[in-house]
């Protein structure tokens, strides 16, 4: 069975990199009907002092979307992008799945050991526990 998506997907990346490879293992199995959404979750810090600004932010994110679109640019896919704020990334992308009717959430896991996991409270993990639409887990690429 090959897998393929036809409709429309929620992918979170973290960064250029990430993104990059996301959009590498993704572009295969898109089609001319699929639609990615792809969304940056910048993490607000419930009324702490933000590290970066929010315009600096925005700017990362952009070249996180450069990425994907270079990635994904061999597809007939549709690829839309946002940025998105909240304060629990995990939440914020299901909502987000939610808000706009997607198909499943599809992301590729970043590498991390068990420490790095504990200081980020691993997304990857909670994507797929906490699950309120589907998710994909793209197999890692070389």
């Amino acid at each position: 069975m090959t897998l393929a998506f036809d409709g429309t997907v929620l992918v979170p990346v973290a960064d250029p990199d990430d993104g990059a490879r996301t959009a590498a293992a993704l572009a295969p199995l898109l089609t001319a009907t699929s639609t990615v959404r792809v969304v940056h979750v910048i993490e607000k810090a419930d009324g702490a002092p933000d590290k970066a600004g929010v315009e600096q932010r925005k700017e990362y994110a952009a070249e996180i979307f450069d990425r994907v679109r270079e990635g994904l640019a061999s597809t007939d896919a549709a690829v839309e992008t946002s940025v998105l704020f909240g304060t629990d990334v995990v939440d914020r992308i299901f909502e987000e799945a939610k808000t706009n009717h997607v198909d499943a959430v599809v992301f590729e896991p970043r590498e991390g050991g068990l420490f790095t996991d504990l200081l980020t409270g691993d997304v990857s993990r909670r994507l797929v526990k906490e699950a309120s639409v589907p998710v994909v887990a793209l197999p890692r690429g070389d």
